[in-house]
C-alpha cells in the first residue's frame, strides 16, 4: 500500500505541475499582449505579470535564493513523501500540493527567471498563479492537520471511536519488543 500511495502522489505532483506550466503557456500567449483582461467587473481580473520576487513580490531579484530554498524544500518534501510512515490522506495531500505548487514555480524561475502570475482578485492586490494557489491550499491543510490532528507533542492523535484498539495496540507492542 504505501509503495501505490507514493506512486499516486508523485503522479499527482507530475499532474499539478503539467496543469501549472500549461495554464502559464495559454497566459503568456494569450494574456500577455493583452496585459489584462476583466472577467468581473470591480472584482476579478486576469493580469499578466512578471513576479521576480517571493510572495508579494519581496526580495525582487534573488533568483539565485529562491531557485536554492525552493530546492531543498522540494527535496526534503519528496523524501517526506516516500519515507515518512505515518501518513494521512491529509497529510499526503497536503505536501503534493506543496511540491507541485513548488516544482511549478522553480520551473519558471530556471528558465524565465521570474515567475507568471496572472490570477487576481482586486480586492487582494498581489497577483498569483496555480502553482501558488497549490502551495497555499497544502500549507492550510498542513495547518489543519497539526492544530486538530495532532496532540500537544505532534504526533498524530487517536481517533476517538477507535481508542480502544490504541490502548490494545500499545499493550500489544510492548510485549512484542516494539
Amino acid at each position: 500500500m504505501p509503495y501505490i500511495a507514493i506512486c499516486l502522489s508523485f503522479a499527482a505532483v507530475a499532474a499539478g505541475v503539467a496543469i501549472d506550466q500549461v495554464l502559464k503557456s495559454i497566459v503568456i500567449q494569450q494574456l500577455k499582449p493583452l496585459g489584462q483582461i476583466e472577467l468581473i467587473p470591480g472584482f476579478f481580473n486576469l493580469t499578466y505579470v512578471e513576479n521576480r520576487g517571493a510572495a508579494f513580490g519581496m526580495l525582487a531579484n534573488h533568483q539565485w535564493l529562491f531557485i536554492v530554498v525552493t530546492a531543498v524544500v522540494c527535496i526534503a518534501i519528496a523524501a517526506a513523501i516516500i519515507f515518512y510512515q505515518n501518513h494521512t490522506a491529509l497529510t499526503r495531500t497536503a505536501l503534493t500540493l506543496v511540491l507541485a505548487g513548488g516544482i511549478g514555480n522553480m520551473i519558471d524561475r530556471l528558465h524565465t527567471q521570474y515567475v507568471v502570475d496572472y490570477i487576481h482578485f482586486q480586492f487582494f492586490p498581489p497577483v498569483f498563479n496555480f502553482a501558488d494557489i497549490c502551495v497555499t491550499v497544502g500549507c492550510a491543510l498542513l495547518i489543519v492537520y497539526l492544530l486538530f490532528f495532532t496532540d500537544e507533542k505532534g504526533r498524530p492523535r487517536q481517533p476517538g471511536r477507535y481508542s480502544k484498539y490504541a490502548h490494545y495496540n500499545q499493550n500489544r507492542n510492548h510485549r512484542m519488543g516494539g
